[in-house]
Parts: structure tokens; sequence; C-alpha cells
């Protein structure tokens, strides 16, 4: 634990989180150093792509499990040693020279929400939420329970990383969880229902598939 507020970059884990990526940054001789015929390589490959749209390929996507993974495996760099938040442009080889934080630690998995609420008491948990809109929407800050959802006209957005925060229960005493979600760009601190039970999920276009139940919450997770 460190002794003072330290921010880690999460923009390395964005660049290098994922299961197609190695470990670490790839090749490159820790004597050598860098040079600045290794910068103008760089620059050029930047300004002119080897393939054609390289500089608009997609990130990919990413989960909680992905990130702890790779902080673990990788360790991670302070954020003002690699800040370049929102760049889209491929990383440096030479950017494994720059110093990384060792993370010691391991994720565990939960499959039952009985399994997560044991995790729960000592820190967040990590979950995907099934997504539905627009009863997604209607939810907000201390606003509302989502439920799933509510009738023929809600559309499966499919899964989406949570961080769980707590359990309560409402006025009515059904049990909610607490968590953050980040949706259409907006973070937001939501309750979601215990109780609903999920049977099915829209499969290829608006047919639905018979699945095992499930509840709205699903694959539990936390660094240990």
């Amino acid at each position: 634990v460190d002794r003072e507020y330290t921010e880690y970059s999460a923009q390395y884990l964005v660049d290098n989180a994922g299961p197609k990526k190695d470990s670490g940054q790839g090749e490159w001789d820790q004597r050598r150093g860098i040079t600045m015929h290794d910068l103008v390589e760089y620059l050029r490959d930047i300004a002119i792509p080897n393939q054609e749209g390289e500089l608009d390929q997609e990130r990919p996507e990413l989960s909680v499990k992905d990130c702890l993974e790779c902080a673990f495996r990788d360790g991670l760099p302070r954020r003002e040693h690699w800040g370049h938040v929102g760049c889209v442009s491929k990383v440096p080889p030479f950017a494994s020279l720059i110093p990384r934080v060792p993370m010691k630690g391991k994720v565990i998995e939960a499959e039952k929400w009985e399994e997560a609420v044991a995790l729960l008491g000592k820190q967040p948990v990590g979950a995907k939420l099934h997504v539905f809109s627009p009863e997604i929407d209607l939810v907000d800050d201390g606003v509302g329970v989502y439920d799933g959802p509510s009738g023929a006209e809600s559309r499966y957005v499919g899964l989406r990383d949570v961080m769980i925060t707590g359990v309560k229960k409402t006025k009515k005493g059904d049990k909610v969880a607490e968590l953050r979600i980040c949706y259409k760009k907006k973070s937001k601190f939501i309750k979601v229902s215990l109780g609903r039970v999920l049977t099915s999920l829209p499969r290829d276009g608006d047919e639905s598939q018979v699945i095992e139940p499930t509840g709205l919450l699903v694959d539990f997770i936390v660094p240990r």
C-alpha cells in the first residue's frame, strides 16, 4: 500500500490490456536506450501508416478482468509517466523503458452472487450487467432501480462492465446492488435489482433464445 496517494495510468491499460496483447511492450534492448533516430522512425510511422486505415483502427473492447490481469502481469506506470490520455496512435516499441510499479495480486472469480457478496465485504467487486434500453436510461444517481426489460419495446444492448460498491434493501424490502457503470460516455451510480431473473435473451436480431436462469449481474471478479 502506498504511503502517499498515487495515481497510476489508466491509459496504459487501454493501450496494453486485453487477451491478444503480449506481456510487456515488446522486445527492446534495455542497454541501448533511445536515440534520435528511434524517435524520427516512430514519428514517421505515425505520419505514414504502413497499412491503409491503420490510424483509424478501433480499440479492442476491454473488461475489468483484462485490466487487472495486465496490471498484475506487467505492473503500472505512474500517471505522469504514461499520460497520453485519448491518444489513438500506436505505442512506440521503446515504451518498455518507461518505469512501471509492480502490482502483486491475482484475480478471483465468482460465478454466483452469494460468492460475490462474501468478496464485497472488503472491497468493491467487478461484474457484468445485462443492459436493456430504454430502461438503463431511466435510472440515474439515486433515482430509480434498474430492473431489466419491462416489455416488448425493450432492446438488449449487451453486457457492460460495472463496479459493485454495496448492497441494501429498498423501502419495499427488495434487495438491490449499488454500483457504478459507464454508459454512453457517462459514469453514474445506480441501483440494480437482485431479484430479477432472466430466462431468455435476444439473439440474431429480435429473436429470443432461452437461457439458463440468470440474474442481471454476472461474472463477478475481485483482485486479491
